[in-house]
């Protein structure tokens, strides 16, 4: 039995549904605003729809060899959707929804990676999940001038997207502190206010 989060789609979102059936604990939710953040500040439409999946090594590792051919397992691979139109990714401009493809993520090889770059699982997955995203997205690194291209983008998004979830962590923290102190000077706290009974 796997968990898995679905982040349905409305007129604003893209739809992302991820599944862990690699056997490693991770922040699923997280995973998934790294995902969404990625395709937002790439312009997709909110319409499409992406699915992540984390697998373990011998299933990576079998994906690896079938697809790339090349033994052993891997961080990460991204499977496009056949239906995308290949000449247009879907960031251009007037794209309509699409099923943007899968995002595959290996945890357990993913921890030595994590561990040599000297940061925690989760960012690392947060790395291999913007990568991923990219992929997707026509963006490849065969080439110098290619791989230039996309690591840059690559890290500028990773950059963003720590900033914000700080600051979204900063503002969590401040309205909790917020909330205790004006509780114990009796004070009742809320964002919305009822509005004024203009019968009184």
């Amino acid at each position: 039995m796997h968990d898995v989060v679905s982040s349905a789609g409305d007129d604003r979102r893209v739809s992302i549904e991820i599944a862990n059936e690699s056997g490693v604990p991770v922040d699923e939710p997280s995973i998934v605003s790294a995902a969404r953040f990625a395709l937002d500040r790439m312009g997709v439409s909110p319409l499409a729809e992406l699915s992540v999946l984390l697998v373990e090594l011998d299933v990576m590792a079998d994906l690896h060899e079938r697809w790339m051919d090349l033994p052993g397992p891997t961080d990460v691979m991204a499977f496009p959707m056949d239906e995308l139109d290949s000449a247009r990714r879907p960031d251009a401009a007037g794209l309509g929804p699409a099923l943007l493809g899968d995002i595959v993520l290996c945890p357990a090889f993913a921890k030595d990676q994590a561990k040599k770059a000297g940061h925690g699982l989760l960012d690392e997955l947060h790395l291999l999940t913007v990568h991923g995203v990219l992929h997707l997205l026509g963006y490849d690194h065969a080439e110098p001038a290619e791989e230039r291209e996309m690591f840059t983008l690559q890290n500028r998004i990773l950059a963003d997207f720590r900033s914000a979830t700080a600051e979204a962590e900063r503002l969590a923290v401040q309205r909790a502190s917020d909330s205790k102190l004006l509780g114990a000077v009796g004070l009742e706290h809320s964002d919305h206010p009822e509005p004024s009974d203009p019968n009184a």
